[in-house]
C-alpha cells in the first residue's frame, strides 16, 4: 500500500546531528585498503566521481590498481545479464583474482557486491560464491539497498520505491514482477528468507533500525554489530545519507573489533564507505566532446520508466529516430538487413550534426523460463552492439539506456577497458570518459539506468548538450 513520502519522513526521529564523513575518512586513512566494487551492471557508478571503472578483471589489471593503491575502483561484471550458474562462476573467478592480487602486492581490500536498488539480482548466489573463494563463510552479510538519488528508502525493514510524492513497497512495483529476478516480499528480512529459499529464516536476520541509528549513534551500532554471530545477515535501514554515515562508521569500528563483512548494497553505500564527499552535478562544459557531430541515444531497456522516457524524447526531443524491430533481430533471415539499415541511418544523422535515437521495439519478448528470457535479452543487446560497432562516425556522446545495454555497448561495441567516472549529469546518472584504448578515446559515455529519472530526464540531458552548441 502506498504511503506519503513526507508523512513517513516527518514521523521519523531527527537524523544524527553530526556529519560523520570526516570520521569515516579518518578510519579509512588509518586502515588503508582498496574498496573493490563488483558491479552487476554499469549503473552502480551513479554516486561516485573521479573513480576508475574496469571492464576486465584479469589478475594483472587488479594488481595494477593495488600497486597504485587505488582507494576505490569498480569491476564491471554485468553478471545480472547472466544465468545464475555463470554468475556464480564469474564471482568465484573475480574473487580468486582479487585474493591473489592482494597476496602478491600486500594490499588489503574490501569487497562490495553492488546490485540493484530495487532488489533484482543473483542474491545470495553471488555473495555465497565470494564468501567461499575468499574464505569468508563466517562473515556477516550486510544488506543495504538505500539509494537516495533513485528514491529508494528502507524504513522499518520495508524497502520502498518513490513514485512522485508516494513511497511504494518494492514488492508492489513492476520491478518485483521481473521474470528473472522477481520477488514477493518488501520486508527485507522476509526477502532474505525468500531469496535463500528458507536457508536463513526471517527471524534470524538482524536489522539496524532507524531509531537505533538516529538516536544511539555509531558507537552503539559498532557494539551491536560486533556481537552478531558468524554467518549472519544484517539489514540496514536508511532514509537519508546521514543514516548510512552512522551505520558505516559503526561497521568500520566493528571491523576493528574483529567482525568481518561482505556487503550487498546499492550505489549510495559505496560513496559513504569509501569516504567520498558529494559533488555537484556535472555541467556540460565539464564533459569534453566534439561539437561537430550529433549525439547518439541507445534505448534497450524495457522497464516502464525507460519506455515513458523514450516516448517523451520522441515527442519533445527534436531527435531523429529509428526503431529496431525485435522480431527481425531474432530472425536469422532479417537481422543483417535490419542492422545495415540502422547503421546507414545513424551514420547519416550523426554526420549532419543531428541527434539520433536508436531503440528496440517496445513489445517485450520473454522466454519460457529464466534462462531463455536472459538469452533473448542477450540476443537483442548483441544486435545493438553490432549496430554501434559498425558505425563509422564518432558521435559527440553516447547515452545508453539500461544496464545490459550500456554494459554491452561499453565493453563489446566501444572496447572500453578502463574508464574514468567523471560524476553525474543527473542524480543517479553517471558519465564516463572512455579510455585511450577504446574505439572513441575520451568520448563522454552516459550510463543511464533503466529505472532512474523523471519522464523528461533523457530529453533534459539531450537538451543540455544541444544548448551548449547554440551558445
Amino acid at each position: 500500500m502506498p504511503i506519503q513520502l513526507q508523512e513517513i519522513l516527518s514521523s521519523l526521529p531527527p537524523i544524527w546531528p553530526e556529519n560523520l564523513l570526516p570520521a569515516i575518512q579518518h578510519e579509512v586513512a588509518q586502515h588503508p585498503a582498496s574498496v573493490v566494487v563488483l558491479d552487476d551492471d554499469p549503473t552502480g557508478t551513479q554516486t561516485v566521481h573521479n573513480i576508475p571503472v574496469l571492464t576486465k578483471w584479469n589478475l594483472q589489471a587488479i594488481i595494477n590498481e593495488f600497486e597504485s593503491k587505488t582507494p576505490l575502483f569498480y569491476l564491471l561484471t554485468n553478471s545480472r545479464s547472466l544465468p545464475t550458474p555463470r554468475a556464480v562462476d564469474l564471482a568465484s573467478e573475480v574473487g580468486a583474482n582479487i585474493r591473489e592480487a592482494s597476496r602478491k602486492t600486500g594490499r588489503a581490500f574490501e569487497i562490495i557486491s553492488r546490485s540493484d536498488s530495487t532488489l533484482r539480482g543473483h542474491f545470495p548466489a553471488e555473495v555465497d560464491a565470494l564468501a567461499d573463494v575468499l574464505g569468508m563463510e563466517q562473515g556477516v552479510y550486510v544488506i543495504a539497498p538505500f539509494f537516495e538519488e533513485g528514491g529508494r528508502y528502507t524504513i522499518s525493514d520495508i524497502h520502498y520505491v518513490r513514485d512522485g510524492r508516494q513511497l511504494i513497497p518494492a514488492a508492489d512495483t513492476a520491478f518485483a514482477k521481473d521474470i528473472v529476478f522477481g520477488y514477493s516480499s518488501s520486508n527485507l528480512k522476509k526477502w532474505v528468507e525468500e531469496k535463500t529459499q528458507g536457508r536463513i529464516h526471517s527471524t534470524a536476520v538482524h536489522a539496524l533500525s532507524l531509531e537505533e541509528i538516529r538516536q544511539n549513534g555509531p558507537d552503539y551500532i559498532a557494539d551491536k554489530i560486533a556481537e552478531f554471530k558468524p554467518a549472519s545477515v544484517c539489514v540496514v535501514n536508511a532514509a537519508d545519507y546521514r543514516d548510512l554515515e552512522v551505520a558505516i562508521l559503526g561497521l568500520l569500528r566493528a571491523q576493528q573489533k574483529g567482525q568481518r563483512f561482505l556487503f550487498r548494497t546499492a550505489a549510495s553505500f559505496v560513496r559513504v564507505r569509501a569516504g567520498l564527499t558529494a559533488r555537484s552535478l556535472l555541467n556540460v562544459d565539464e564533459i569534453k566532446g566534439t561539437d561537430s557531430t550529433g549525439g547518439l541515444i541507445v534505448v534497450g531497456s524495457h522497464v516502464p520508466k525507460s519506455s515513458q522516457q523514450l516516448d517523451h524524447l520522441l515527442q519533445h526531443g527534436n531527435v531523429q529516430s529509428i526503431e529496431v524491430g525485435v522480431d527481425k533481430i531474432l530472425s536469422p533471415d532479417d537481422i543483417d538487413r535490419e542492422i545495415s539499415i540502422s547503421v546507414e541511418f545513424i551514420n547519416h544523422c550523426l554526420s549532419q550534426g543531428q541527434d539520433v535515437v536508436v531503440y528496440t521495439s517496445r513489445k517485450l519478448k520473454t522466454g519460457r523460463d529464466h534462462e531463455s528470457s536472459l538469452s533473448i535479452s542477450s540476443r537483442i543487446s548483441q544486435a545493438l552492439v553490432k549496430i554501434i560497432r559498425s558505425m563509422n562516425v564518432r558521435p559527440r556522446y553516447i547515452l545508453a539506456k539500461g544496464g545490459i545495454t550500456s554494459s554491452d555497448i561499453a565493453t563489446q561495441a566501444l572496447g572500453i577497458e578502463r574508464a574514468k567516472v567523471l560524476g553525474q549529469i543527473l542524480p543517479g546518472v553517471p558519465v564516463w570518459q572512455s579510455g585511450s584504448e577504446s574505439r572513441f578515446p575520451g568520448m563522454p559515455y552516459i550510463v543511464f539506468p533503466g529505472n532512474v529519472g523523471s519522464i523528461d530526464a533523457v530529453s533534459e540531458v539531450i537538451h543540455r548538450f544541444r544548448e551548449r552548441i547554440n551558445q
